[in-house]
């Protein structure tokens, strides 16, 4: 079914020198490549000719020779495949070598985008507040979790594919019109082809083909809502087969999980549930088929249509920020045990192995925080420290193989929505944000040292990024 969609006002793009400083950011920025290398923080950026801020919009030219595969090449008379789908609308989108990666990242004054390889700001959309990130699973876009809505973020870069090639492009990012309505939107999470977004404020589920994202006409795709029977902060998570695995639980208490049939709306039958699942949250995917939720006093784990239970060691054994990988069996979680703490600095990380149903915690020596955790592109456990250092662990063995110092020491603020050093994982790099110093760096994780660091033009908080 389509869900109705709020339509939120349109700005137009504006292009201007890095220099100028309005007391807004224009929704769109567009900044020239090279521009952001590494600077003392705050400093002016050099002004920008007319010549050369028109030059900056046509930076990604179109074409099939002449550059390595994810740059820029061919001449500016576009002679690469034409775009379509939503972005088709902007002449700025032209074809270029390969997939461009970028990052996106919020800020108090809205979102920056960057390009993956260079570091270089590429764009940036006004959006004031505390407003979170989530890959809507499509490679190009992501779900910005406002207020009142899901709202849908378009980092520009996509690839379309044709028979046994693909053709790549890249355009200005820009924050759409489109938006998913929701009270106290939460978690959105891609699994299975789908993704699903929950409404904590309502319980709503809304499931969708994130590919009808570039679809033209600028709404949302059609989807299918299911409503849990109370409203919590929860999870929904696609499964195989049209299948549909939600959390249990209402305002006051969550208890654990269900999975539900194929079906649409309401019209979904319950197949299997598991209660003992005090404070449930989050959620992550491992291997090929396990799907698994943390609670304060372990792990469940769905697999095969059955739910498992791993037990924390002790009473109160919180595993609630977990990150998953297909390339291992072994889910990377946090590992907390005061339930009275404001906020618990936790030294140990749990790694809860789904082929075996067994766990085992990996003291670390430092603390860390729930935005510390990662998954390398060999399914590579991944914790960034409060000593500044990452630490590369061996899932199966839970030996920490490399640590690679990479931002100074830190501090976990007790306020949960401040910015601090938050890690994302991009095939073999890792970015690593420095909101103290306003950088961002990236680490190498074949050769274990930080590859690029480069200044940024605003305080980072969250980060993600798409695949292009």
């Amino acid at each position: 079914m389509k869900n109705p969609t709020r339509r939120l006002s349109r700005f137009k793009p504006v292009l201007r020198s890095p220099l100028s400083a309005p007391p807004s950011i224009p929704r769109v920025l567009l900044w020239p490549a090279g521009l952001s290398t590494p600077r003392r923080p705050g400093a002016p950026l050099p002004r920008l000719s007319a010549a050369a801020a028109l030059a900056a919009s046509a930076l990604v030219l179109s074409g099939c020779a002449g550059a390595a595969p994810g740059s820029v090449g061919g001449d500016a008379t576009g002679a690469g495949a034409p775009a379509t789908g939503r972005a088709a609308e902007s002449a700025a989108a032209q074809e270029v070598q390969g997939p461009v990666p970028r990052l996106v990242m919020t800020h108090a004054e809205g979102i920056t985008v960057l390009d993956a390889a260079s570091l270089d700001v590429v764009g940036e959309a006004g959006l004031a507040g505390f407003n979170r990130l989530n890959p809507a699973g499509d490679g190009r876009h992501v779900l910005v979790s406002t207020g009142s809505a899901f709202r849908v973020f378009d980092a520009g870069v996509w690839t379309e594919k044709h028979g046994d090639h693909g053709h790549s492009y890249a355009a200005p990012p820009t924050l759409t019109d489109a938006a998913f309505e929701a009270i106290k939107p939460g978690h959105a999470v891609f699994h299975a082809g789908r993704t699903a977004l929950f409404s904590d404020g309502s319980g709503k589920v809304e499931i969708f083909d994130p590919a009808g994202l570039a679809e033209e006409g600028g709404d949302v795709p059609g989807t299918d809502v299911y409503t849990t029977p109370e409203a919590h902060h929860g999870v929904a998570v696609p499964l195989k087969d049209g299948k549909l695995l939600v959390t249990l639980g209402d305002d006051e208490a969550r208890r654990g999980v269900a999975v539900l049939s194929a079906g649409a709306g309401q019209d979904r039958t319950e197949l299997v549930r598991n209660e003992d699942c005090p404070g449930v949250h989050g959620e992550a995917s491992a291997g090929q088929d396990a799907v698994v939720v943390g609670c304060e006093n372990g792990m469940l784990i769905y697999r095969d249509g059955r739910i498992s239970k791993v037990a924390s060691p002790d009473a109160y054994g919180r595993m609630g920020n977990q990150a998953g990988s297909p390339e291992s069996p072994v889910v990377l979680g946090d590992y907390k045990v005061d339930r009275e703490a404001e906020l618990e600095r936790p030294t140990r990380v749990s790694l809860v192995n789904t082929d075996t149903a067994t766990l085992r915690l990996v003291e670390l020596g430092t603390s860390y925080s729930f935005r510390s955790l990662g998954r390398g592109p060999e399914g590579e456990a991944l914790v960034l420290g409060t000593d500044g250092a990452l630490r590369i662990i061996d899932p199966l063995t839970g030996n920490i193989t490399s640590t690679v110092p990479v931002v100074e020491a830190w501090e976990e603020s007790e306020t949960w929505q401040d910015p601090r050093p938050t890690l994302f994982v991009q095939g073999s790099t890792a970015y690593v944000t420095e909101p103290a110093r306003r950088v961002i760096h990236a680490v190498d994780l074949a050769s274990g040292s930080v590859r690029k660091s480069a200044g940024l033009p605003h305080v980072p908080n969250e980060l993600t990024g798409v695949s292009g």
